[in-house]
């Protein structure tokens, strides 16, 4: 019989408070960054607080995995050396990396697993990274089901993707945009956001085609409804964007796909299990659109050509639709106005059907309104919100006590028994069930005591409590780590050429690269010491303006707002077009017998 295949909730966390919360509402994993080199340098955390997330998620066998996944420059080799080195005493579980010179720097024989920072779009590409020693692959955003099943039949090692959360317009790692125009690397864990601004796009010819929009920032991924197709093909990991997230957030997104995945498992228990253990009792019902979402898209898994999958007309949160009747004091809510212009409003109070706002207002006949901040929801994630409890089994019998958890840890203890004046089988029941304080909850209880032996109330509560410790450093003791894998000096990589967008940014990723067959490389944008040349790529993108906007080349129009009134169709533009924010501009490119979309610099 083939064992079942474990499954991942990978969660996001700022800081150790979240990381916890994470876990308590039924995160299989969390990841989170340490004290610098990862891809978002505001969510930094010191080695002390992720040794005691460390500590806390282990009891679950939850596993902690550290984003170390920007690019590295020489003069931070040694650096990134140390940290690794601290991270790997605070038994973190896994590195997230990008840059090739963690594969050759002196490390610990910890796990690595390849960040979505890799770009891995090809099965090639995916069989190289397993060969020469990653772990897990953090697929990139954009495929689709079935070139996401092509990927993982061509490795034999788990795959990762993302279900849920912010989506980035450029394929990552492979985003120059905010390096280009503000100076601040994404490659560097310091994005300024480029692509959520609103854009003026306008043709050769100097016409308008569209002005005030943010055409290149996308909705929010919300893959719940297809994660069972992301199982049966392979997925092994889902993992949910967000270590910029709130607390609220965390808990409720996390709470709803550890719902949906336990649902998915139910029903097919000889083929899939949790990879932690555990259950999780929240007291609230999650709902995705309670938290922050741009509206929602599965983006290209269920098509590679879909109909819209922008956010055009704001980059803020859309919340949840309501009515009025559902609002209370202190909501915040938005609408669109009759330019199609967001407006953002908090309720002061709510009377007769009628919304008091804090400023004046003048919602449209028949707008949608969206909830944006509900005030009673946020009170109740702001209290504790979910329990998770490992189940227990005990069996005493005069020898000795012997004790089983759900993670396959057992013990035994030795009994000092006395004939005596009897305790009741059940009352030895109540006194060892009293765990409340722990992270065990007892499911089955035996006793073959006899009716004359006598066991005084405080001896059990001491038996109660030895058996928890040992419990938990049998725990400790058997915990297993994924170690580094080997690399495979002789597996070639892919292509011959690597350009900028391939970010080597330092001599002992060079060397890597060298050494597996590449026979030219450029460096990074970040280390290159001469003027960037004008045209030069700064995203690559399957979204495509033209299509979003109904005006594809080789399909049909279709769009997800009206550019004119008229026919969309008819507009006519002479390439190339240009967004336009005040100083920064960008041309597009657009490759449509592969249908994608290049943004470039002028």
């Amino acid at each position: 019989m083939v064992n079942p295949r474990k499954i991942e909730l990978l969660a996001p966390a700022a800081n150790k408070h979240i990381a916890k919360q994470a876990i308590l509402h039924g995160a299989d994993a969390v990841y989170l960054g340490a004290t610098s080199h990862g891809a978002r340098k505001a969510a930094s955390n010191s080695i002390e607080d992720i040794a005691e997330v460390v500590d806390f998620a282990h009891q679950y066998r939850a596993k902690v995995y550290v984003t170390v996944n920007t690019i590295i420059y020489d003069r931070e080799l040694k650096q990134v050396e140390t940290l690794c080195r601290d991270l790997y005493k605070a038994r973190v579980d896994a590195l997230i990396v990008q840059d090739m010179a963690m594969l050759r720097l002196d490390l610990p024989p910890i796990a690595l697993h390849a960040s979505t920072q890799c770009d891995i779009r090809t099965p090639e590409k995916a069989r190289f990274l397993q060969e020469v020693g990653f772990s897990q692959l953090v697929l990139a955003r954009e495929l689709t089901i079935p070139e996401i099943q092509s990927i993982v039949k061509s490795v034999d090692i788990p795959v990762e993707c993302f279900i849920h959360g912010a989506l980035c317009v450029s394929y990552s790692g492979r985003c120059h945009a905010s390096c280009v125009a503000t100076g601040r690397s994404a490659n560097r864990g310091e994005c300024a956001q480029i692509c959520r601004l609103p854009y003026l796009l306008r043709d050769n010819a100097g016409r308008i085609i569209s002005e005030d929009k943010h055409l290149l920032s996308l909705r929010d991924f919300n893959a719940s409804h297809i994660i069972d197709r992301l199982i049966e093909n392979g997925v092994s990991s889902f993992k949910i964007e967000g270590r910029l997230k709130e607390e609220d957030y965390v808990k409720n997104v996390v709470s709803f796909y550890n719902k949906r995945i336990n649902e998915l498992i139910k029903s097919r228990p000889n083929e899939y299990i949790r990879s932690s253990s555990g259950t999780s009792v929240c007291s609230f019902d999650p709902k995705l659109d309670k938290s922050f979402n741009r509206g929602f898209t599965t983006y290209f898994l269920e098509s590679r050509r879909p109909a819209s999958i922008a956010s055009l007309l704001t980059p803020k949160s859309m919340g949840e639709v309501v009515n009025v009747s559902d609002l209370n004091n202190g909501d915040g809510i938005s609408f669109f106005d009759h330019n199609n212009c967001y407006n953002g409003v908090n309720i002061n109070r709510v009377e007769n059907g009628k919304i008091i706002t804090n400023k004046k207002i003048n919602i449209p006949k028949g707008a949608i309104i969206h909830r944006t901040s509900d005030i009673e929801w946020q009170k109740l994630m702001r209290k504790d919100s979910a329990i998770r409890k490992i189940t227990l089994k005990i069996d005493v019998d005069p020898t000795g006590i012997t004790a089983r958890d759900e993670r396959g840890v057992e013990i035994r203890l030795p009994l000092d028994v006395k004939q005596d004046i009897a305790i009741k089988p059940m009352d030895i029941e109540r006194e060892f069930a009293k765990l409340g304080n722990t992270v065990y909850s007892l499911v089955s209880f035996k006793s073959t005591l006899g009716a004359d032996i006598f066991i005084p109330r405080s001896e059990i509560s001491k038996l109660r409590r030895k058996m928890v410790y040992m419990l938990d450093m049998a725990n400790l003791a058997t915990y297993h780590f994924d170690m580094r894998r080997a690399e495979n000096r002789e597996f070639k990589f892919p292509a011959k050429i690597l350009d900028y967008r391939d970010n080597v940014a330092n001599s002992i990723a060079a060397a890597f690269y060298k050494e597996h067959g590449v026979t030219e490389i450029e460096y990074a944008i970040e280390e290159r010491k001469k003027e960037l040349e004008k045209g030069t790529v700064v995203m690559t993108t399957r979204y495509c303006i033209l299509r979003e906007l109904g005006l594809c080349k080789r399909n049909k129009p279709h769009g997800n707002f009206q550019l004119k009134r008229g026919e969309q169709s008819n507009i006519k533009y002479e390439e190339p077009l240009t967004l336009i924010n005040g100083k920064i501009s960008w041309n597009l490119r657009f490759n449509c017998n592969i249908c994608e979309m290049e943004v470039l610099s002028r």
